[in-house]
């Protein structure tokens, strides 16, 4: 069985939308052999990153980056992973109120460096969530899913 690791800071509603729906797609039930684990950015570790087939990053967008914590997990995680995730697929989302671009770059530079392979387009969230959002967020973790599947 291969493994997605879903890191996220969801403090808000809307983020906490995102996460149900892309955990949602990606435990899709025509997926099989892929156990998705859902951690906190805070309570994500280096044997979970390394343990992992793939990832799957959300966060909000404050003050122009990524939060706080998924910024800590990438700082206890990056340079331990180096040499040993190279290649694998990542997704991103990112939630903010009214700009996600600053976030999003900051999380694409650190999978740069780490040479993770961008399996999906960002999904890019500004303001409320809706049922079309839901549905991209849906198709986000499917994908990254589909992506690891044994």
């Amino acid at each position: 069985m291969t493994t997605l690791l879903v890191v996220h800071h969801t403090p808000s509603p809307a983020t906490r939308e995102l996460l149900e729906a892309v955990l949602a797609g990606a435990n899709d039930p025509e997926i099989y052999g892929v156990e998705v684990i859902s951690r906190p950015a805070l309570a994500a570790t280096l044997p979970d990153m390394l343990a992992a087939d793939g990832y799957l990053f959300g966060t909000t967008a404050n003050f122009g980056y990524m939060s706080g914590a998924l910024k800590h997990f990438f700082d206890t995680v990056y340079y331990p992973s180096l040499d040993h995730v190279a290649g694998r697929p990542y997704g991103l989302w990112v939630h903010g109120n009214n700009d996600t671009v600053g976030a999003a770059a900051a999380v694409g530079k650190l999978a740069t460096g780490l040479a993770l392979t961008q399996a999906a387009d960002v999904l890019e969230v500004a303001g409320a969530v809706d049922a079309a959002v839901r549905e991209r967020a849906y198709e986000l973790g499917g994908t990254l899913a589909a992506t690891v599947m044994e």
